[in-house]
């Protein structure tokens, strides 16, 4: 029987663990291995939470937008000891930070197996419409000198989008594991189900980090340019605000109270809001992997407006399931949202295929399976079933 893995899962935050990597946590789990999920905020209920997947939450820290190269060092130690500590057999890091400190801590600590999860380049590779500055091509940088460290010391590399391999592995000729594209992190379809696009008014939803490189500004100022045309017209925002990279509350709430756009707040559960939408909408220039909000928009069965941008023209086969916009042409995006306006019967019929896309393309299972099978971890599967 093939042994079972002590597997270190490395992130960030709980939050992106219990949301993002649930699925997979409780995929490798029942495969018989040992799974550590390694965040740097646990509190007693995340770490529950995490427990009741079958994993042994594992806290250390990180300073996720910092660039003290100090601290980012001591973080680096940190998983080096826990690694050592743990016994880890494979370690599998995604996000920026624990990709290349995780990455870089198992190879001192000997880790047999390193996988890379690298899901979008980010903001660091986010090319903004006034242009680089400096010291975001001097963070670029640094960023790609630590990538070449630490890439090299994978086995495995996963990316979610063509453009990341294009942009980041063959433009700086960066050498690494073996790669393996997944197009999407997964959505669990069954917490997802198709649902009848509600009749009038048409609804467009935005859902997302309110940062103005996903696009919320543009979001806005298209809703406040239709809603004085066609007043029956509804705009829904989801997301937090972000008075540092994005729109402030204060700002948002000006929209808010001149009716322009619906606001809920913080939700915990975006599900009942996509099935009251009509129409999901993502105008970002983000350097995304594949974005997640789309991809439960698509299982839904939801007509998607998203710019023609890496990651975000993965989610559109344009004029089939929705439609792609330059990135930062309101112009166009106003036009677009129009057109649904215009033609509703065009709504249903594009969500249809939204949902067929996501069912081949953006099933968690189906990706989950393919980690499973790249990583050699299924034949713990097919051995236990035999048992």
């Amino acid at each position: 029987m093939v042994k079972a893995q002590r597997i270190a899962v490395v992130g960030t935050m709980a939050a992106v663990i219990l949301g993002f990597r649930g699925e997979l946590i409780k995929t490798m789990v029942a495969a018989g291995h040992k799974v550590y999920a390694f965040a740097s905020d646990y509190t007693e209920e995340t770490r529950n939470e995490v427990r009741s997947l079958g994993a042994e939450p594992v806290s250390y820290s990180l300073g996720r937008f910092s660039l003290n190269p100090f601290a980012d060092l001591y973080s680096c130690w940190q998983l080096y000891r826990l690694f050592c500590k743990l016994n880890i057999d494979l370690s599998f890091c995604y996000f920026a930070k624990p990709v290349i400190y995780g990455t870089l801590a198992a190879w001192f600590a000997k880790v047999p197996v390193r996988v890379a999860k690298i899901e979008g380049l980010g903001r660091t590779f986010t090319l903004h419409p006034e242009g680089d500055s400096l010291k975001s091509k001097l963070i670029r940088s640094v960023q790609v000198f630590l990538y070449r460290l630490s890439l090299s010391k994978t086995q495995h590399v996963f990316l979610l989008n063509p453009d990341d391999k294009t942009d980041l592995i063959d433009h700086y000729k960066l050498r690494c594991g073996t790669i393996t594209q997944l197009g999407g992190i997964g959505v669990n379809l069954a917490l997802y189900p198709r649902t009848k696009v509600p009749e009038q008014p048409v609804r467009f939803i935005f859902v997302g980090r309110l940062l103005s490189e996903k696009g919320i500004r543009y979001f806005l100022k298209a809703a406040e340019y239709i809603k004085a045309i066609h007043k029956d017209a509804e705009f829904v925002v989801l997301g937090e605000p972000d008075g540092r990279h994005g729109v402030s509350r204060s700002e948002l709430l000006r929209y808010v109270l001149s009716g322009i756009v619906i606001y809920p707040g913080k939700v915990k559960n975006v599900l009942p809001y996509l099935q009251q939408s009509s129409v999901f909408v993502l105008p970002s220039y983000y350097r995304e992997g594949v974005p997640r909000s789309t991809q439960e928009a698509m299982a839904v069965g939801r007509a998607v407006i998203t710019t023609d941008m890496p990651g975000c023209r993965e989610t559109v086969r344009n004029g089939m399931n929705g439609f792609l916009v330059p990135a930062h042409d309101v112009e166009a995006l106003q036009q677009t949202m129009l057109k649904f306006i215009s033609h509703p019967d065009l709504i249903p019929i594009m969500g249809e295929q939204s949902y067929l896309i996501a069912q081949d393309k953006f099933d968690a299972v189906k990706i989950n399976q393919k980690i499973m099978l790249a990583l050699n971890l299924h034949e713990v599967i097919s051995q236990l079933g035999r048992k």
